[in-house]
């Protein structure tokens, strides 16, 4: 997501076509009610049903600049991007707005912590998303885990926001060998980072907004593959981000994780499907309200997340990256998993009608497409 240009060079690696889908029989639950807690949503004050966006604050590409005055009353949670690391390796995370050479229409500091305010006194959450296509994070040390948390602590300070969205991307997180229990990580960089985002929690409180973007790569593909496996030889970011989702689970607000920009991934169904329709989202979703046995292994399951804790990622626009769904396919992804109508080849198991919403990379591309998105959002949702 993430892409400051139009289009990602991201490619799933052909681990995942390179095994036999035989033999994975999914351990999930079938709910047909929401299930589950809702505490940190609930403490996080959203809308029953949220939309959330990314903002390009920091930088310019083909959308266009938007001022965060400017940004439409349909997003719930605006996301800005992006803070990012001196080094990869220092957890030192920087945030500036867009150089005037860049975005001539660029607002002041000052007119920017007054619009966020304006925002927030609307009862929109403003937060600070972390990493992204070019912010490789890798807090591999406890001076890292700690620079991190003072870092993106300050950043929270001087502009007066709600939270932290992760967004960490390409080689961020990946497993050491022989890590191969999600409950229980042993790599650094995990460990450090769940450490650091816990402390976070802690310093503000039950109303830090928490939300996670992964890529299908650190998520989903992990009913195939976790981290190098067994025997090694995969790759080490196969399902990377489980560990650190489910030691987070009591302090997540909302994982949006990217349905676009990835290759095909087995669905509980052992099918793979691929991006860009209505399938594709509820066997991705299913899989995240269901749980799952990670590496085809039934003794240890991923368990669901709750409704109100999952919204699903999307492009706004064709422009904004690979995987665009057209309105009537997202139209007909919701319908199936709140109401099991409307269902194409993938059934899902269960049916959720309190799943949070949409995501979307980004605010910016949404604007430069009309409004589709958004328009899209508020229709089904009649607001």
């Amino acid at each position: 997501m993430s892409l400051r240009f139009p289009l990602s060079k991201r490619v799933l690696t052909g681990v995942c076509a390179s095994v036999a889908a035989a033999g994975l029989l999914a351990t999930v639950s079938t709910t047909t009610a929401d299930a589950g807690t809702t505490s940190a949503a609930t403490k996080a004050a959203l809308p029953d049903h949220a939309l959330v966006g990314y903002l390009h604050s920091s930088f310019a590409n083909g959308s266009g600049y938007t001022k965060m005055a400017d940004v439409p009353d349909s997003w719930d949670i605006i996301d800005l991007a992006f803070g990012e690391p001196t080094s990869t390796t220092s957890g030192d995370i920087r945030f500036s707005l867009c150089p005037q050479s860049e975005c001539p229409n660029v607002e002041s500091e000052d007119e920017f912590k007054a619009a966020i305010k304006a925002k927030q006194a609307a009862g929109k959450k403003v937060l600070i998303s972390i990493g992204g296509q070019n912010g490789q994070v890798q807090l591999t040390t406890t001076a890292a885990r700690d620079k991190f948390v003072e870092s993106v602590g300050a950043i929270i300070d001087k502009y007066g926001l709600d939270g932290l969205d992760i967004d960490f991307e390409g080689h961020s997180l990946s497993l050491d060998d022989g890590d191969t229990d999600f409950k229980n990580p042993k790599t650094p960089a995990i460990v450090n980072l769940i450490a650091a985002v816990k402390s976070l929690k802690a310093k503000y409180g039950s109303d830090f907004v928490l939300t996670m973007a992964p890529e299908t790569f650190f998520v989903q593909l992990g009913y195939q593959f976790y981290g190098s496996g067994a025997s090694g030889g995969q790759d080490p970011r196969s399902g990377a981000y489980l560990p650190v989702i489910h030691a987070l689970r009591d302090d997540l607000t909302l994982l949006h994780v990217q349905d676009y920009n990835s290759g095909p991934i087995m669905g509980l169904d052992n099918q793979f499907h691929t991006m860009g329709n209505a399938d594709f989202h509820v066997a991705m979703t299913d899989m995240l309200l269901s749980g799952f046995p990670v590496a085809g292994n039934a003794d240890n399951v991923f368990p669901a997340l709750d409704p109100s804790q999952v919204a699903i990622g999307l492009p706004a626009s064709p422009n904004a990256g690979n995987g665009h769904t057209t309105p009537g396919d997202v139209t007909k992804a919701l319908n199936c998993l709140t109401k099991k109508s409307d269902c194409g080849g993938y059934e899902p198991h269960g049916s959720w009608p309190a799943l949070r919403g949409l995501m979307a990379w980004s605010i910016n591309w949404d604007g430069f497409n009309g409004g589709e998105f958004s328009k899209n959002f508020e229709t089904y949702y009649g607001r």
